[in-house]
């Protein structure tokens, strides 16, 4: 769960950086700069939901993992408390 949550975090911090890319302006008033600047731009845009997917998909798996070690838990503790009440031991 923590590892997944790492990634996320690390997707995260990689949007804020390619934020840069979303803002970038052609240094003339030519075609070419201009042209240049919004397929870096559009490029930056990709990048930034691809990015956003990723982490939504890791912040998904943590919260699934957590789910399952919660399940795993319950599960431990009532089969403990069953032996126990047998008279087992563990």
């Amino acid at each position: 769960m923590h590892e997944w949550n790492d990634l996320a975090n690390e997707f995260k911090h990689d949007q804020d950086q390619a934020l840069t890319l979303t803002r970038v302006k052609g240094p003339g008033l030519e075609y070419a700069s201009g042209g240049n600047a919004e397929k870096i731009h559009q490029s930056g845009e990709a990048l930034l939901s691809t990015l956003a997917a990723r982490e939504e998909y890791c912040r998904n798996m943590a919260a699934r993992f957590e789910a399952a070690l919660g399940k795993y838990a319950r599960a431990e503790d009532a089969h403990t408390t069953g032996i126990t009440q047998t008279g087992g031991s563990l």
